[in-house]
């Protein structure tokens, strides 16, 4: 019993006092080539943070009189997120194999795991208290973790070969459903009965995220690739969110009658690289592209003609559409995957149905958990939570 109690705390120990010197010794004594490396997924790292930050916060401002909370919930989910990400990550409680926290390794994997906790968020945007995105993300985190074990590392057995260079599974998709899950537990029939408000200055703040997004996306898809893989990753994730962005403006006009909707603009051009991620460093230009198509021409029919059905048949409010955005693109991906990589369909399809009970059983579960903790009595307000917001 003592050993155990030792092991758990030796890490925790570590992490709080000694990373720092032995991260630095490492780096000391790695080549040249490795300390290049680091400041390369360094840019990459600072550019997925502008991504999570300001992409992900400014997007969700598209909720009119909700800018302060969309914002602020942000910054939580991703200040409790990171550092739980990291102290879990090197006790390797839940993980094929530690990292130490002070390495930038370690930062990207944790930056990761928080875009799919603000990727859930995004389902119940609007209908929480400010302190709740953070206990979503502490519920969340562990869980992620330990999908990633199972399905991206092959601890399951069954799962091994499972193909996602940049997460269109073990990220966007878990993150979708999870936030689903969260959604079943935390909508009550009012808030199926009040609609989510937008103008024109709000949709303007969401375009702006968009673009971040997009300007960035190449980065989150390249940072951890083999080095040599960089260049195609992230080529063929501009190619594939190009794609989406040319479909979902065919799409939209479609399905709006010669006019176009700027949000499927704002979301749906994202599409590509969400779709991009399982295979943005083995597939060529071409496939890249028409992968993009596809990815925004689906995202902008589940806008068009999913979401209201899937929201009835779960009597669920998915506020930002993550389902859209994330997972059915992210599905797309995956499945893609299963073809263009020889040997692996088994496995690729084992691990998005591991990945899609687990994140679905678990935002159920996280979603009770939340709905303790308290209720909000506005809905898509900021005034409930800041003194000086307007109405």
């Amino acid at each position: 019993m003592m050993s155990r109690f030792s092991n758990v705390i030796k890490p925790l120990a570590l992490f709080l006092l000694a990373t720092p010197v032995i991260a630095a010794a490492e780096i000391a004594s790695s080549g040249l080539g490795d300390a290049i490396r680091q400041v390369q997924q360094y840019n990459f790292a600072i550019h997925i943070l502008a991504m999570l930050l300001v992409g992900f916060g400014f997007l969700m401002v598209f909720v009119k009189r909700y800018g302060y909370s969309a914002t602020t919930g942000t910054y939580l989910v991703v200040a409790a997120g990171i550092p739980l990400y990291m102290a879990l990550r090197y006790t390797g409680w839940l993980s094929h194999e530690p990292v130490y926290p002070h390495t930038i390794i370690g930062l990207l994997l944790a930056e990761f795991a928080v875009a799919s906790a603000l990727i859930a968020m995004g389902a119940i945007l609007g209908r929480v208290k400010l302190f709740q995105y953070a206990l979503l993300a502490i519920i969340m985190v562990p869980l992620y973790m330990l999908n990633e074990k199972w399905v991206l590392d092959g601890a399951l057995g069954f799962t091994a070969g499972f193909k996602d260079s940049a997460g269109s599974i073990i990220i966007h998709a878990f993150g979708a459903y999870f936030g689903l899950g969260l959604a079943v537990a935390l909508t009550s029939k009012k808030h199926r009965e009040e609609p989510v408000p937008s103008d024109d200055t709000s949709n303007r703040f969401a375009m702006l995220g968009s673009m971040v997004l997009w300007l960035f996306w190449p980065s989150f898809c390249s940072a951890v690739v083999a080095p040599d893989h960089v260049a195609i990753a992230a080529v063929n994730t501009i190619l594939a969110l190009c794609g989406a962005t040319l479909s979902t403006l065919l799409m939209s006009a479609v399905f709006s009658k010669g006019k176009v909707m700027i949000g499927d603009i704002a979301n749906a051009a994202l599409a590509g690289g969400v779709s991009i991620g399982a295979t943005c460093d083995v597939v060529n230009g071409p496939t890249a592209l028409l992968i993009g198509v596809l990815a925004g021409a689906l995202c902008v029919f589940g806008y068009a003609v999913v979401q209201a059905r899937l929201q009835k048949l779960l009597n669920i409010m998915d506020t930002c559409g993550v389902h859209n955005l994330h997972g059915m693109p992210g599905l797309l991906g995956g499945v893609v995957a299963a073809f263009v990589v020889p040997g692996i369909a088994k496995a690729q399809i084992a691990g998005i149905i591991v990945t899609m009970a687990l994140a679905i059983a678990g935002g159920v579960a996280g979603g009770v958990i939340i709905r303790a903790t308290g209720s909000r009595e506005t809905v898509y307000e900021d005034g409930e939570e800041f003194s000086n917001a307007q109405g």
